[in-house]
């Protein structure tokens, strides 16, 4: 097989793993965009993988993000930045992301409205919400639940950003389907004071079922569809 033929055949099950999911859930396949994950892999990839229909791409680190992005400027892909953002780099982040979904503070607006100054477009963002219990050791990033509404009021109010949801990642160590139904109340409350932000990512390869069950509107896909991610890029 050819390299996009095996893109091609694990394209084809994560997208039949979505819309059983979809179905599951009563939902319609539609309402779940697929976002491939491309850390780790060449812009040659993502060339296939946009001849294969893939509209939405997310990366985790801003050097290799931004050298792919320039690299395959050409293509109609909306490129989301999931990973960890440190404030120094929030400007050149938006430079070249459609997406931000990693916002967790205050304090990314400001370089992230800079970066976003000069774009045709507004720069979507989510908040990243925390899962984790208050004392987790290992916990991941994201903003507790009681912070959320101070980060999202930051983000309306800069004129060239546009809030669009949340984003979440499972805890390590709890049933995904747990961990989401605790998202899907967060969520509920949030869009209660904004009600436009109706975006919500989560879900990956090993949990994107309870991730659309829980109302997960993108979903990030790396290995499903990529495979193993090679030990030196």
């Amino acid at each position: 097989m050819t390299r996009a033929d095996d893109l091609a055949a694990n394209l084809d099950v994560v997208r039949r793993r979505i819309a059983e999911a979809c179905a599951a859930s009563g939902r319609d396949p539609a309402e779940v965009t697929l976002v491939v994950v491309t850390k780790n892999f060449w812009a040659s990839d993502v060339r296939l993988l946009a001849d294969l229909g893939v509209t939405d791409v997310g990366e985790n680190r801003h050097q290799e993000a931004q050298v792919k992005a320039a690299e395959c400027a050409d293509l109609s892909l909306t490129w989301h930045f999931i990973g960890g953002l440190q404030s120094n780099k929030a400007a050149a982040v938006a430079s070249y992301a459609d997406v931000v979904e990693s916002v967790d503070r205050t304090k990314l607006v400001d370089g992230l409205q800079r970066g976003a100054h000069d774009r045709s477009h507004h720069v979507d963002c989510l908040v990243q919400v925390s899962l984790d219990p208050p004392d987790a050791s290992d916990s991941r990033a994201g903003v507790t639940p009681d912070r959320l509404d101070e980060v999202a009021a930051a983000i309306e109010e800069a004129g060239r950003l546009r809030l669009r949801g949340l984003m979440a990642v499972a805890p390590q160590g709890e049933e995904p389907a747990e961990a989401f139904a605790r998202l899907a109340s967060i969520r509920s409350s949030f869009l209660g004071g904004h009600p436009d932000a109706t975006w919500l990512s989560a879900g990956m390869s090993a949990d994107l079922e309870e991730a659309v069950a829980a109302g997960a509107t993108h979903v990030r896909i790396g290995s499903a569809v990529l495979g193993p991610r090679p030990a030196i890029k």
